[in-house]
């Protein structure tokens, strides 16, 4: 499922194909993926507009133009990519857009979890309204502030879009193998050392992530070995285990990550 290293991939790959170039044509080939907008409209008001400079916010991804703004979320199949015309269709591509250059956009998209929509400057804070700070971005004050009074594990504590935005299950299953904090911990538990290791391997494991693009599987990352059969730690060579928290299947440490600190 992309994360926030997918989708700042994906505002690489939006800046480099279709930053200053106008939308000659757009064609959606699945309504169902558009959200609060028709295909009319969302036509009519994008079609000669011209893309510039776009950003991302937690998972979510602003296509900024000279006019409204498409805000693209990927769920857990969504992608997207650059190509020509030329470029044979996927069954699963739901909008194509076609821009100056021959350069298009797809968004291809099996399951359709999410999709697009089209904002004004309002509409576009009213959409993000209820996402908490960005995570690969938030200072240690505001990450302090953003968990301070948090009910829940850890686990569901850093899951939830609305105190920190961007983080999902490899994601959050990696920072806390980092931070050798357990999953299960109470987030309002920890001590202010906890929450600074915290948000100290926070940074550190999406600057790597970021780099790659992905949450890379790396032999020495948990990434890299929580679907192995008889899967061990890659820092201290213990079995990991394997369990359900905040409806989330979780990978630990059972040495590395005690419950009780």
């Amino acid at each position: 499922m992309p994360e926030l290293p997918d989708v700042e991939e994906f505002r690489r790959i939006l800046e480099s194909c279709a930053q200053d170039r106008q939308i000659h044509r757009v064609e959606v080939h699945d309504a169902g993926v558009l959200h609060d907008v028709s295909v009319r409209r969302f036509r009519r008001d994008l079609e000669g507009r011209t893309f510039t400079r776009p950003e991302r916010h937690g998972k979510w991804l602003l296509a900024r133009t000279d006019g409204p703004t498409v805000l693209l979320h990927f769920g857990m199949t969504g992608e997207l990519l650059c190509c020509t015309p030329d470029d044979p269709p996927h069954a699963h591509d739901r909008v194509v857009v076609t821009m100056a250059g021959d350069r298009q956009l797809r968004y291809r998209d099996q399951r359709k979890l999410k999709g697009l929509w089209l904002a004004d400057e309002a509409g576009v804070a009213r959409v993000l309204h209820d996402q908490g700070p960005d995570a690969a971005t938030v200072d240690r004050a505001a990450f302090d502030e953003a968990l301070a009074g948090r009910r829940g594990s850890l686990k569901s504590v850093l899951m939830d879009q609305s105190t920190l935005a961007g983080l999902g299950n490899l994601l959050v299953d990696e920072i806390l193998w980092c931070a050798l904090l357990h999953p299960a911990r109470p987030a309002r538990d920890l001590t202010d050392d906890e929450y600074g290791r915290l948000h100290s391997e926070m940074q550190r494991t999406l600057g790597e992530a970021v780099r790659a693009g992905r949450v890379p599987p790396l032999a020495s990352w948990l990434t890299g070995h929580r679907d192995d059969d008889d899967a061990t730690c890659p820092r201290c060579g213990e079995s990991l285990r394997h369990s359900r928290i905040a409806g989330r299947g979780t990978v630990w440490c059972p040495r590395c990550q005690p419950e009780e600190s």
